[in-house]
């Protein structure tokens, strides 16, 4: 986010910034604090300003005008050297030492008064998204799924009795202002040790977190704030919920974790307790999000998992927000082998209960050759456009390339969505939006807490 190309000057003047209000409040304090000086000591002022404000207290004793305006003086320039100092280290605080104190200040302005915009879903997906996201507003809510029993987070969840934190730490270190060495420290997996192998030490600092503050969702705000993350991370429910599906077989299967390896089509997704309580912290940010993104991530193990909620789908299919559902690059093996566009929307909307919970889809536009003949080897396809289908569901299509570059050694590169191009190709698709239903953009209070201002290897030990 860079400086409008004006003189350096002139940039302190651009509306916004929380500090030039400040400035003339000091301004005004130490003027109050000076006059009223000159009236307690009885000296006799020698401007015609001061005349004249001395003329209109004429009625008002010295000895009670003078400390007052010494006080009010001394308040006001106390105020805003506070507030002006504040803005500034905060700015600095959130966007690091290396830029100027103006490039700070003006990049917190414009994030603060960024859109609000809902992230829901989980896995690697989300918190790619959010990495991307990020850097145009801190008004961002990311809603996570609570399904996962597999790696780690299974293992705590069972054994502490806690939700699964794995998705939980991915987004509050994708949100992290020092977001490369938060990422490598909370993605650390202990690979030996009695009891400690296969942990990462986010999952394990996010249980210690809970243990002292006494509940997940406090664990959650106290560990925001530690890592002075840009916006919120809300689990979609704090009830002990486990994935269900029935395959077109009629096999029944449960677990997150067993999911993919029963080598079926998916016929029906369901939790176990069938109606979860949503967070009503989730259905407050749907409602007051000028954005919803669904994705990107795992369709069934993922993205629906959420939607299984009925209050959360619901408030999605009300809101009058646009909803942008992130479509993945490549099929699942054992989840959407042979999924088009059109077949993960549709389940989707299968899912949820409602067609408007989706408005656009936004999908990558191209891929080299030699990547896809590889993943082609290990059971994966890209993902089929059905452009045609899509537009007669109601649903707009957006392509934009939203991959990570070719690399000169296509035979170790992966497939996977690069955080900065996929927050702008949804960003811009949301500007455009807005444009044309001749919607302005709006300056708000931050949904985040005031207080708050390399992706993860896909791993099944989350």
């Amino acid at each position: 986010m860079k400086l409008p190309n004006i003189r350096r000057e002139a940039t302190w003047l651009i509306p916004g910034l929380s500090i030039k209000r400040w400035v003339i409040i000091s301004i005004v304090g130490v003027f109050l604090l000076v006059f009223g000086l000159t009236l307690a000591l009885g000296l006799q002022p020698v401007s015609f300003v001061i005349d004249i404000l001395k003329a209109m207290a004429v009625h008002v004793p010295n000895h009670i005008s003078g400390p007052i305006m010494v006080v009010a003086g001394a308040i006001l320039a106390y105020f805003g050297a506070k507030k002006v100092s504040g803005t500034v280290f905060n700015a600095m605080e959130l966007e690091g030492s290396e830029a100027s104190i103006l490039e700070a200040i003006y990049r917190r302005s414009k994030l603060l008064n960024g859109p609000r915009i809902v992230a829901i879903g989980g896995g690697t997906g989300l918190s790619t998204l959010l990495r991307g996201i990020k850097n145009y507003t801190s008004n961002v809510v990311a809603v996570v799924t609570v399904g996962d029993d597999g790696g780690s987070s299974g293992r705590l969840r069972e054994e502490q009795g806690i939700i699964p934190p794995g998705d939980i730490r991915n987004c509050i270190a994708a949100l992290a202002n020092e977001e490369k060495l938060i990422t490598e420290l909370f993605q650390y997996r202990f690979k030996t040790g009695t009891g400690l192998e296969g942990h990462s030490f986010g999952n394990l600092f996010l249980t210690a977190m809970c243990r002292i503050t006494g509940d997940m969702m406090s664990a959650i705000k106290e560990s925001s704030k530690v890592l002075n993350i840009r916006g919120r991370v809300l689990p979609s429910t704090l009830d002990n919920m486990k994935l269900v599906a029935e395959m077109d077989s009629g096999e029944i299967v449960e677990g997150e974790s067993n999911i993919p390896n029963a080598k079926g089509k998916i016929k029906r997704l369901m939790s176990n307790p069938e109606h979860p309580t949503p967070l009503p912290e989730v259905i407050k940010a749907i409602e007051q999000a000028e954005l919803i993104i669904l994705g990107p991530g795992s369709l069934y193990t993922s993205v629906i998992p959420n939607l299984l909620l009925r209050e959360i789908s619901a408030s999605i299919a009300k809101s009058k927000a646009p909803k942008v559902y992130v479509a993945n690059v490549m099929t699942q093996p054992g989840e959407t082998d042979g999924f088009s566009v059109g077949d993960h929307i549709q389940s989707i909307i299968d899912h949820a209960g409602f067609d408007s919970v989706i408005s656009a889809v936004i999908v990558n536009s191209s891929l080299p050759q030699e990547l896809v003949d590889r993943y082609h080897m290990a059971g994966y396809e890209p993902v089929v456009i059905d452009t045609e289908r899509c537009n007669a569901m109601g649903i707009e299509v957006v392509t934009k390339p939203l991959v990570d570059a070719p690399t000169d050694n296509l035979s170790t590169q992966v497939i996977r969505h690069n955080p900065k191009q996929l927050a702008r190709g949804i960003v811009d698709w949301f500007k455009a939006y807005q444009r044309r239903k001749g919607k302005q953009p709006q300056t708000h209070a931050p949904l985040l807490n005031a207080e708050l201002l390399a992706p993860e290897p896909v791993s099944s030990q989350r």
